[in-house]
């Protein structure tokens, strides 16, 4: 099995991460300290989840030392500034009480009360201050999320330099191709986020079918369905037992179940955030 992806600046990140998104601080502290009793060292939470303090309290008291662990964090989609990314940075630095993130990311390429909307040279503003808080080495590694191709280009051709991720939305019937093949041509690392579709697509039948001929749990099959798509998946739970199930991955899904599974079109295209 993959236990690392390196990032196009050589930064190590590890192969899968827990996603936080929509887990209450409470819940966010537990699943954080059972994710890392149980083998986890990537975590990735937002700003905007209001859950970065008790991510951060977890990761000071599960006794895994610092530089052993990734915590990606992210700017909300609704700054679009450089003193803007840089206050934020700090405040999310604060609220995690580190010194320093592994990975940091535009949330969106707009705000999500303005979808659509065209934010290139407040995105280019934000970017350059990312790309400052690097050198100061507050930030590993820098990236954005729900970008498409062009978007990117216009950070690229701003500053020279290309994003280590795009996070995406990335689950069986919902690839994203397009975006997909862009980011392995421009050698960056694509993130799947809500790769279970936020549990609707445990109600697929034809997947089902799948994972019970190969043994495994349907969340099993769909997040090494990503990371045999070359993604890196970041499935959420608050339940330790699944959180535990969820990085057993050593099987294969053979290449005549990808193709079906690769066929699979049109599921469940939205909600398109994270």
């Amino acid at each position: 099995m993959i236990d690392k992806f390196i990032l196009n600046d050589k930064v190590e990140i590890p192969a899968v991460g827990l996603g936080t998104w929509q887990s209450p601080k409470p819940d966010a502290y537990n699943a954080v300290r059972a994710a890392v009793d149980c083998g986890y060292r990537h975590v990735d939470t937002a700003y905007v989840y209001d859950n970065e303090d008790a991510v951060g309290k977890a990761v000071k008291e599960c006794g895994v030392p610092r530089e052993q662990l990734f915590i990606t964090t992210k700017l909300p989609s609704d700054i679009k500034s450089y003193d803007g990314a840089k206050e934020y940075c700090e405040r999310s630095l604060k609220a995690l009480g580190l010194d320093y993130l592994d990975l940091y990311l535009i949330h969106a390429p707009w705000p999500w009360s303005n979808v659509g909307s065209d934010c290139t040279e407040g995105n280019i503003a934000a970017w350059k201050a990312m790309i400052d808080l690097k050198k100061e080495g507050k930030l590993r590694s820098i990236g954005v999320s729900n970008f498409n191709g062009e978007q990117i280009d216009s950070l690229v051709g701003a500053t020279g330099v290309v994003p280590s991720v795009n996070q995406i939305r990335f689950y069986i019937g919902n690839t994203q191709e397009p975006i997909l093949e862009y980011c392995k041509k421009t050698g960056i690392l694509v993130e799947a986020y809500s790769p279970l579709a936020t549990g609707k697509i445990l109600e697929i039948a034809e997947i089902k079918e799948i994972a019970e001929k190969l043994g495994v749990s349907l969340a099993q099959l769909c997040i090494k369905y990503c990371l045999q798509r070359g993604t890196l998946p970041l499935p959420k739970s608050v339940t330790p037992s699944r959180i535990a199930d969820n990085i057993k991955l050593d099987f294969q899904i053979p290449e005549s179940d990808m193709n079906l599974l690769n066929g699979i079109k049109g599921l469940f295209p939205k909600p398109y955030r994270s």
